[in-house]
């Protein structure tokens, strides 16, 4: 499940992803908002929360975070990962040089202070 965060700046939209997200998930949450946000913006920043209680992704997700990023590819100002997940970990900081915009991993314990290099 994803739940999308409050209180974020009119720039930053975030997420934080609970139990097992699924490719509804990105559809009926995800995608919708990130399609409106980039309505009124051109460049936006985002935060994802992998925390505990995250649990997996199944395949239909993991497309369709893919092609949410790659529809928009230059358009992530700053993307900040929040995440103890080994793999996503290294993923991340293997290909994410590829993306147009600054992307970031930090761990769970770490959230205010991606928040905080969102805001700068």
């Amino acid at each position: 499940m994803l739940e999308r965060m409050q209180g974020l700046p009119n720039n930053v939209l975030g997420f934080k992803a609970v139990g097992k997200v699924t490719g509804a998930d990105y559809e009926s949450v995800l995608i919708p908002a990130v399609d409106e946000m980039f309505e009124r913006r051109t460049n936006i920043r985002f935060l994802y929360q992998l925390g505990d209680e995250f649990t997996g992704f199944d395949a239909k997700a993991m497309w369709d975070d893919a092609k949410v990023g790659l529809q928009h590819f230059s358009s992530w100002e700053r993307v900040a990962v929040v995440t103890d997940v080994g793999w996503i970990r290294t993923a991340l900081k293997a290909f994410g040089f590829a993306m147009p915009g600054h992307v970031r991993v930090f761990s769970n314990s770490e959230l205010e202070v991606a928040r905080q290099w969102l805001n700068e």
